[in-house]
């Protein structure tokens, strides 16, 4: 496994030429130029990613991981703790709507146990990684020792990197874990520095009494915990979820290998807050899917400078916008690579 130091020094800064030379190609294509819009911003971006000028999408992955949270104990939401293991479930069996999407992206789907209280049922495609059967409550003290938070951050990066060795050329990441909305916005509010009612909205759907209390108790767990904004793994360590780290380590490893990472939603945006933390290089990997109808996904994305391409109105996660994000990425590319140029369709320029 390699360790996050390790990863963190890898991680290159955008190749600026790559860039140069798809926004030239860009600029030539029998359009005008920029009528593309953010496909042609996104085709640049990828290029300077990949330090390929015409990059290439052919082997994509969603990467989903899975934690449960102590902090339900505190009656935060809706759902009993085990939907989490049902729905890892219904990932495997090919069921939920990330297997949907991620089939029409064309996405391979990982599955990934990172603190599932529940023992889960023995399955081929799903990889146990768990780092503890589900974090403690935080609003009664850390949510996991030091140890563990690092340890999750460096299982998603093993997962990435052995998911590269199959060839990978985007990788989505998704999320799944009852409570983890919670955490996410305790997560937000310390590293964006903003109130925790501007960050914290109604998850699963929860009614203005429910979403009173949730407030409360994040408060309450930030009161009590004390994370330290300037060290993301104190955050993570004190606040945050074993998927939540995960999905930072899978961000670290990918970038650390030119690969693109597409988020999904606001679960995905918080592990980013802490990868970014921890790296901010990796910022210029991170494609936003969409914008997500929690209240802190747009604060949070404000906060990295990411510009979603999307908004739908979504707020199931699993990794479903980033399915559709990665299909967006794919159709840049492949107009940037296929598209005829002026010279070559023989279409006449703009007159200058």
């Amino acid at each position: 496994m390699t360790s996050l130091s390790a990863i963190i020094d890898l991680i290159p800064s955008l190749d600026k030429e790559a860039m140069t030379q798809a926004r030239a190609r860009q600029d030539r294509l029998t359009k005008p130029p920029g009528s593309l819009g953010r496909l042609e911003e996104l085709s640049i971006q990828l290029a300077g990613i990949q330090s390929k000028p015409v990059p290439q999408i052919t082997n994509k992955a969603i990467i989903t991981l899975a934690g449960d949270h102590g902090v339900v104990a505190e009656k935060i939401g809706n759902w009993p703790q085990e939907v989490t293991a049902q729905m890892v479930a219904n990932f495997l069996s090919g069921g939920a709507a990330v297997n949907v999407l991620a089939r029409q992206a064309g996405a391979r789907l990982i599955v990934a146990d990172l603190g599932v209280a529940a023992e889960p049922k023995s399955h081929p495609k799903l990889l146990i990684k768990k780092v503890a059967p589900g974090t403690r409550n935080m609003a009664q003290g850390p949510a996991m020792t030091p140890a563990q938070a690092l340890k999750a951050v460096e299982t998603g990066i093993e997962i990435v990197e052995a998911e590269i060795k199959k060839g990978l050329d985007i990788v989505g990441v998704g999320d799944m874990g009852i409570g983890n909305t919670t955490a996410s916005s305790a997560i937000s509010a310390v590293l964006t520095g903003k109130a925790v009612a501007e960050v914290t909205g109604r998850g699963t759907g929860i009614d203005d009494k429910q979403l009173a209390h949730k407030i409360k108790v994040i408060e309450r767990a930030i009161s009590i915990n004390k994370p330290d904004p300037t060290q993301p793994l104190d955050v993570l360590a004190k606040v945050g979820g074993f998927e939540i780290g995960g999905l930072a380590g899978v961000m670290l490893g990918a970038a650390a290998h030119r690969i693109p990472v597409v988020l999904d939603g606001f679960i995905t945006s918080a592990a980013a807050l802490i990868a970014t933390a921890l790296c901010p290089k990796l910022r210029e990997f991170l494609i936003a899917s969409h914008v997500s109808a929690e209240a802190g996904h747009p604060i949070v994305l404000e906060h990295m400078g990411l510009k979603p391409l999307l908004n739908l109105g979504m707020r199931l996660g699993e990794g479903t916008g980033a399915a559709l994000g990665i299909v967006l990425a794919e159709a840049s590319a492949r107009i940037l690579a296929e598209m005829a140029t002026f010279s070559e369709a023989g279409v006449s320029e703009k007159e200058s």
